[in-house]
């Protein structure tokens, strides 16, 4: 008798059962599910990227006995310091661009350490502190830029791209260095160096 109740089981129709392919698409379903999270961490990832901000004013500039002085010598020599510091070709802390204002004694600074990296500076308005803190933060995100701006813009820069408050340099130093650390998610850090 029990072998006739096995054979009756086994003769009932599939009505009810569940096809045998849906364990496949419950897989499937499942893998794209995992694929998207994968992609929005990937996402949160890279956009959580810290942007790297190097601030600098000119070295050493001549008499003022013209409107836009060039650098001297002294500040010749500072801006060949400033092409071995930062003059690294390759990834990580290779400077991505290089912001620099107008006056000549700015592009001359820069012009060693571009010259070094294969990079053209991009001149930027003078006064617009603002301009170069949103360049800098939205166009190079993740990367390092350097800016070379006057001594009496720094503090606002640093304060625009930190919201750190720098003391105002005085007019005789010329070997600071501004470092400022800025991630998508936290607060931002700043390093001051002297070279």
């Amino acid at each position: 008798m029990e072998d006739v109740t096995i054979a009756r089981r086994r003769r009932r129709p599939l009505v009810g059962r569940r096809p045998f392919l849906a364990p496949l698409w419950i897989l499937a379903v499942l893998a794209l599910v995992v694929a998207g999270v994968v992609a929005v961490v990937l996402l949160i990832y890279q956009s959580a990227a810290t942007t790297t901000v190097v601030v600098v004013r000119p070295g050493e500039f001549a008499p003022a006995t013209q409107p836009d002085p060039a650098l001297a010598s002294a500040g010749e020599q500072r801006a060949q310091r400033l092409a071995q510091l930062f003059g690294v070709a390759a990834p990580p802390g290779r400077i991505a661009a290089i912001y620099v204002t107008a006056a000549r004694r700015m592009q001359q600074m820069a012009a060693p350490l571009a010259a070094r990296l294969g990079i053209q500076p991009v001149v930027i308005s003078s006064g617009d502190v603002d301009e170069a803190a949103a360049r800098a933060l939205n166009d190079h995100r993740g990367s390092t830029v350097m800016v070379v701006t006057s001594a009496a813009a720094i503090p606002k820069l640093v304060d625009a791209l930190s919201g750190i408050k720098i003391a105002s340099l005085s007019q005789d130093e010329y070997d600071e260095i501004y470092i400022i650390s800025v991630p998508v998610l936290g607060s931002a850090g700043v390093v001051k160096l002297h070279y």
